[in-house]
């Protein structure tokens, strides 16, 4: 004859294994549920990021803006500025520190700034930057041009 704490103790565990059986799988299926739509956002949003990597090599920088419209810094906020970028710009456009400044109402030495990170440009100047990002040499040399000829009467 059988042991009757055995017996009770295997009925027991038995039924402790039933009972979270049935706790644990419908959050298993939960579980699953969310980490099929986790992958599904990360694909999206991997999707989202190509079309604006895309869209950035194919529609134009931002144009320039009038000095009135950047009158609040929710304005100016909307350019983004990175000191590297600006250096490889004025690198590909072969200007110096000096004609960049004329081209943007700054100084040299506020580029050179500017460049290293040691400043960033306020919001008639970040416009001004960003005004240059999609001008090619010609356009800057005539610009030039006319600034320098403007100073000179």
């Amino acid at each position: 004859m059988p042991n009757i704490a055995t017996v009770l103790k295997a009925e027991i565990v038995r039924l402790a294994r039933k009972e979270l059986r049935e706790q644990v799988d419908p959050l298993r299926k939960s579980l699953s549920a969310s980490r099929a739509e986790v992958a599904a956002l990360k694909r999206k949003v991997s999707d989202l990021e190509r079309q604006i990597r895309h869209a950035s090599r194919v529609l134009p920088d931002v144009p320039a803006v009038p000095q009135a419209e950047l009158s609040s810094a929710e304005d100016v906020s909307r350019f983004r500025f990175r000191a590297g970028g600006m250096a490889s710009n004025r690198k590909r456009l072969g200007l110096s520190a000096a004609d960049f400044g004329l081209l943007v109402g700054a100084s040299g030495q506020s580029v050179y700034a500017w460049e290293q990170g040691k400043a960033r440009p306020r919001g008639k100047n970040l416009a001004a930057i960003a005004a240059l990002r999609g001008v090619g040499k010609r356009e800057v040399v005539e610009r030039l041009a006319s600034l320098k000829s403007g100073e000179q009467p």
